[in-house]
C-alpha cells in the first residue's frame, strides 16, 4: 500500500521565500528589540528621587571674635593685594535648586578686594562674597591669632 502524503493548510506556501515589500523596507534586528524595551512611564523620577536625596548643608552663625579676625583678614589681603598673596578661602556656596549649600574651599592669588561690592576677586575670576567666608588662611597670616 503507497505510503500516502498528508496535507496541511500551508503547504503550498511553507517554503516560499519571505516576501519583502517595496514601501517598507525590512526592520533590523535592532530596532526590532527596540520595540519590546521597557517603558519609563515616570519620565524623570529618578531624577527627581536623586535631587530630593541629595545632601546640602546650612551656613553655620559666626561669633563676634570670629567676624573681627576674618575682617583683619580682609583688610591686610587689601592691603598686601601688591605682593600677590596666595591664599586659601573656606566660604558658603549657596545651592541653586534647594535650600541649604556646600562649604567650598578655593586656592590661589587674591586679585582684588572689592569693598563696595563687598567680594573678594581670585585671579581665576572666582569672585566670592564676604559675608559668605568661614576661613582664610596663608602665609600672610602666620602669627595672626585665629578663631
Amino acid at each position: 500500500m503507497p505510503k500516502e502524503r498528508e496535507t496541511h493548510a500551508y503547504d503550498d506556501i511553507i517554503d516560499l521565500p519571505h516576501p519583502d515589500s517595496r514601501r517598507h523596507p525590512r526592520m533590523s534586528r535592532l530596532d526590532r528589540a527596540a520595540q519590546f524595551a521597557p517603558f519609563a512611564a515616570l519620565t524623570g523620577y529618578g531624577a527627581a528621587v536623586e535631587e530630593t536625596a541629595r545632601l546640602t548643608e546650612m551656613p553655620l552663625e559666626q561669633d563676634e571674635t570670629a567676624k573681627a579676625v576674618l575682617n583683619e583678614k580682609l583688610r591686610m589681603l587689601a592691603d598686601f593685594l601688591a605682593e600677590a598673596p596666595q591664599v586659601t578661602i573656606t566660604y558658603f556656596l549657596p545651592d541653586e535648586r534647594k535650600a541649604g549649600g556646600a562649604y567650598v574651599r578655593v586656592s590661589g592669588t587674591v586679585k582684588a578686594v572689592e569693598e563696595y561690592e563687598r567680594t573678594v576677586v581670585m585671579t581665576d575670576k572666582t569672585v566670592i562674597p564676604m559675608e559668605s567666608i568661614r576661613e582664610i588662611s596663608g602665609e600672610l597670616f602666620e602669627g595672626l591669632e585665629t578663631e
